[in-house]
């Protein structure tokens, strides 16, 4: 198996992961843990995981003139890009999330041309247009999932800006994956994510009843920490380093129909001849999208 292959399949497990977040995070938001404080244990946990692992790595040390850039990155994906996403979460409902994220292809093939000059060919642009017919079929045509949303026009609203400032985030980390170790790249944005987002969720953190919590709620907080940070960004940059960023932008199309099946599977919804369909169209856009029509794509 080449690593494109890998790359590809790395990608579609941090997607799917991402897809039943929307449900598993949603259940803990905001009456056990408020949503500024689980990204602050999202930054946290993933932050001593990488450093754990970063001992198996290379040993190497961040360029001075990489700094700046590499605070920018942690602002962006580490940041901003969680703050606004959990915020807007629990503001609004699952279903919304997994759709409304689908705009991050369009804002990275967008910031792709104007900053790194990357070619966007024909056939990548139809697979988005493609993808996003399915993705929009799931919301327009399917049932929200849940109703326990006080301020759903916000909660989007923060959702489409964390599209951008996750957008923002893969054009970037692709310029530093080149020059560092995935272990180094990610222990120091993740530390640098700790100081980002800890004024933010400090107080709501503070404010977590432990000894309360029952156990549906702390394998919900440990799945969000291990599996949607530490395993997903971990997938995600291995995938950069063999992708353009605006192809794997468009795995985020498979995250509403992993939100979907996932809530039949917990019997939250049902399957229709529509939501097939977008299924579909979610899965050939996301073929056409990341398809090898030239070396090193």
């Amino acid at each position: 198996m080449n690593k494109r292959t890998l790359a590809i399949l790395a990608a579609i497990g941090a997607t799917a992961i991402y897809g039943v977040n929307h449900t598993i995070a949603k259940g803990v938001m905001p009456n056990y843990v408020g949503a500024y404080a689980f990204v602050v244990l999202r930054v946290i946990g993933a932050a001593t995981l990488f450093w754990i692992i970063s001992f198996f790595g290379p040993k190497e040390k961040i360029a001075k003139k990489d700094y700046l850039r590499m605070v920018v990155c942690a602002i962006f994906g580490m940041g901003l890009n969680m703050l606004v996403f959990f915020k807007g979460l629990s503001l609004s409902t699952p279903i919304n999330s997994a759709v409304l994220i689908t705009t991050t292809p369009i804002i990275v093939l967008i910031l792709s041309a104007l900053w790194i000059k990357e070619k966007i060919t024909g056939k990548k642009v139809f697979g988005i247009f493609v993808g996003l017919l399915g993705a929009m079929g799931l919301i327009l045509f399917g049932s929200e999932l849940r109703h326990d949303a006080p301020n759903i026009p916000l909660g989007n609203f923060l959702i489409l800006m964390n599209s951008f400032f996750y957008g923002t985030y893969l054009i970037l980390a692709k310029i530093l994956i080149s020059k560092y170790h995935p272990f180094t790249f990610m222990k120091w944005l993740f530390s640098l994510g700790i100081l980002i987002c800890l004024p933010f969720g400090y107080t709501e953190l503070t404010e977590i009843e432990w000894s309360l919590l029952p156990f549906d709620i702390v394998w919900r907080i440990a799945f969000v920490i291990i599996g949607t940070t530490f395993c997903t960004y971990l997938f995600n940059i291995f995938a950069l380093t063999q992708l353009k960023a605006s192809t794997l932008s468009a795995f985020v199309y498979v995250q509403p129909l992993i939100g979907i099946l996932f809530a039949i599977a917990v019997g939250k919804d049902a399957l229709t001849a529509v939501k097939i369909l977008s299924a579909a169209l979610v899965f050939f856009g996301v073929y056409l999208s990341s398809r090898k029509t030239k070396p090193n794509l």
